[in-house]
């Protein structure tokens, strides 16, 4: 992204932190073989500090939407501690191809790695991690369903073969959806997040924008559409 791109995705900004509305299709950091990343325009978000802010979790290169920075180390440090220690909420938005019978309930499989030939890729291994993800249905049609997803642990790839695992895979999941279906952008999108940075202060609450590849299938599935957000300032 261009720095301005960069500086335009900004949904949140305070002394401590920055939330950005990271697109999907670029990685966060630059991988073995190098190439476009989002962190290398961290330059641009220092907004006055002597260094620029840092990653304070990941998204996977084709998820969308909450990315929260650390503006400095004891910053980052905070947290870090938090997401460890899972205080900070996260729904995500999927749009999943078939979807369950029930409103709502709890996905808890265990993940593991794939296999070592496959870096990141993971599986249900019942001597994996515990992993636990609450879900509820917003809407559907006949082929496609609308998914609110928190997960309450944070392992790799966990919504999506979470949801792969239970026969609804994730629309344009080219690794765990189904064959065909890969031509299609992913539909998750990081649609909020509620962090409580500051102890006698309520929690802050981000929401980022649907992003134009996911609306079209939202709006087969009942969603009626929203205004952009703005970015919102606290202290610099």
């Amino acid at each position: 992204m261009m720095s301005e791109d960069l500086i335009a995705s900004l949904l949140y900004r305070d002394g401590l932190m920055l939330v950005v509305n990271k697109p999907a299709g670029i990685p966060v950091h630059r991988g073995p073989k190098g190439g476009a990343n989002l962190e290398d325009g961290f330059d641009s978000l220092r907004f006055g500090l002597p260094r620029p802010p840092a990653l304070a979790h990941r998204l996977d290169r084709d998820t969308s939407g909450c990315l929260v920075l650390g503006r400095h180390r004891k910053a980052l440090a905070k947290l870090g501690l938090l997401f460890k220690q899972g205080k900070i909420d996260k729904t995500y938005w999927a749009v999943v191809e078939g979807g369950p019978t029930e409103v709502d309930g709890l996905i808890d499989l265990p993940l593991g790695r794939l296999d070592a030939t496959r870096g990141w890729w993971m599986k249900v291994d019942p001597l994996g991690a515990p992993s636990q993800t609450v879900w509820r249905v917003m809407g559907r049609d006949a082929e496609l369903c609308w998914l609110a997803l928190s997960p309450l642990t944070g392992r790799t790839h966990q919504l999506r073969v979470h949801c792969a695992a239970m026969g609804w895979p994730i629309l344009g999941d080219a690794v765990y959806g189904s064959v065909g279906k890969s031509e299609a952008s992913m539909h998750l999108h990081a649609r909020a997040i509620s962090i409580p940075i500051s102890a006698n202060k309520p929690p802050i609450a981000v929401e980022a924008p649907v992003p134009f590849h996911m609306r079209e299938a939202l709006q087969r599935c009942g969603w009626g559409g929203e205004v952009a957000a703005n970015t919102v300032c606290a202290e610099a």
